[in-house]
């Protein structure tokens, strides 16, 4: 945002209309001032908390998964009911995030994020009293997936909230860039958790676990209190969308709900969610029973795949924006996902040496992460500025129904076939987002 004197130039989002709309004035309106705006640098400090809150949850939500051995060992499951309490974080977020989001649209980034960490953190709590296994003692499934259930309902807040700051506050030439900086918040927290609670959890149980959890919520909401705040423009500037990759839109495009190119995008990210989710979930398993790797070893393919997705993430950012080419990073995406995939089931299949399982489940994973602040970017880019929340939010709501199903998928697919067919079916799910993804036509129009 530039402010000069008593006018601020305001930076529209991108979108290709697709219904009769009202015509927007094609070049930057003046809007008056009617608060001091915080300087330029403030949009970093509003990206850091997006990252941290992303981040807290992100640990619990794909940190949780890399305990899955000594959940199933200390809550006695087995892998059909690992399954129900590992995709039951997922389910909780499903119901949840296209209320946060439209809730984030209505009231703002702030006050959203703030009950959805403080809510996460007093379930992660009530886990830690009531819900581990203590003296003997072992809580029922029902109880472990209803408390997970919560965390993923009241975590669900994140993801839009964040989102939609991050959109509001950076300009068009910076917003896939930021976007996936704040997305490496999901590999930086599931990185951290692969990284620190399997160790709790195979020395000292679970109440340290959800008690470590609770604690980066926690923290998180305090730098949310302290720097989260909506950025000074209308809401009538807010609408005006940029085109994705060239100039100004001459129409307000139609709301997220009714727009078909936000759906196809939606499907599209779920879609190529779940073999990413395939990994995350049971990727430690495979290397266990299938790769007989033990808890060093796991933990280091674990960290390497989450390192290497951050990395990965912030360059893909860089790169489209300043190629301008999203949907065909996005198209490509998908195919190199397959490719991956395809690869690991081979080696699977063929019996391979430890090293080599390892090495092909971290490229596995990292081709299937990658994407993920472009797409998010082109999302909010096509649904316009003041219905960010909303489109994140039906995303995520795709995106989270995919973590509750793959777990649960996965157990029945093992017991009727093996490891190989159940990478090579994840490879094939990520082959059918190709079509979903948008593509640029020869004038520039987005398809």
């Amino acid at each position: 945002m530039i402010v000069t004197r008593n006018t601020v130039r305001v930076n529209h989002f991108s979108v290709h209309a697709m219904s009769t709309s009202c015509p927007a004035v094609p070049f930057p309106v003046p809007v008056p001032v009617t608060a001091p705006a915080p300087g330029d640098a403030h949009r970093w400090k509003v990206l850091a908390v997006g990252v941290a809150a992303n981040a807290s949850f992100s640990a619990a939500a794909n940190g949780m998964p890399t305990t899955a051995i000594w959940l199933r060992s200390g809550y006695h499951l087995s892998n059909m009911q690992l399954g129900v309490a590992l995709g039951a974080m997922g389910l909780g977020v499903a119901l949840t995030e296209l209320p946060w989001g439209m809730a984030t649209d209505r009231w703002g980034d702030r006050p959203v994020l703030l009950s959805g960490l403080l809510g996460t953190m007093l379930a992660l709590l009530a886990l830690l009293l009531w819900i581990t296994p203590q003296d003997g003692a072992v809580p029922p499934l029902w109880a472990l997936a209803a408390g997970l259930a919560l965390v993923g309902v009241l975590g669900g807040s994140v993801n839009g909230a964040s989102g939609r700051a991050v959109m509001r506050w950076f300009g068009p030439d910076e917003r896939g860039f930021a976007m996936s900086i704040r997305q490496t918040a999901v590999p930086l927290g599931g990185g951290l958790g692969a990284l620190i609670l399997p160790s709790l959890a195979s020395s000292y149980g679970f109440m340290p676990v959800f008690g470590a959890l609770a604690l980066v919520c926690g923290l998180s909401a305090f730098f949310t209190w302290r720097w989260m705040h909506e950025p000074d423009f209308s809401a009538e500037a807010a609408k005006g969308p940029h085109k994705a990759s060239m100039g100004l839109s001459w129409t307000t495009p139609p709301p997220p709900l009714k727009n078909r190119k936000v759906w196809r995008m939606v499907a599209a990210i779920g879609l190529l969610c779940v073999p990413q989710f395939a990994v995350l979930s049971y990727a430690t398993v495979f290397l266990h029973d299938h790769g007989h790797q033990g808890l060093t070893a796991i933990t280091a393919v674990m960290v390497t795949l989450q390192a290497g997705a951050m990395v990965m993430r912030i360059w893909s950012g860089r790169h489209t924006d300043r190629h301008a080419n999203r949907p065909a990073y996005l198209r490509g995406s998908a195919l190199v996902a397959l490719a991956a995939f395809v690869l690991l089931g081979c080696i699977a299949w063929a019996d391979a040496p430890g090293w080599l399982l390892m090495a092909a489940v971290v490229a596995a994973g990292i081709a299937v992460s990658a994407w993920h602040g472009v797409a998010y970017t082109e999302l909010a880019t096509e649904a316009g500025g003041a219905n960010a929340g909303t489109a994140l939010g039906m995303a995520n709501t795709a995106v989270y129904v995919g973590l509750f199903l793959t777990p649960m998928a996965i157990p029945h697919l093992l017991a009727a076939s093996s490891w190989p067919v159940v990478w090579w079916l994840a490879g094939l799910v990520a082959l059918g987002t190709w079509p979903l993804f948008p593509r640029n036509q020869g004038n520039g129009e987005m398809r």
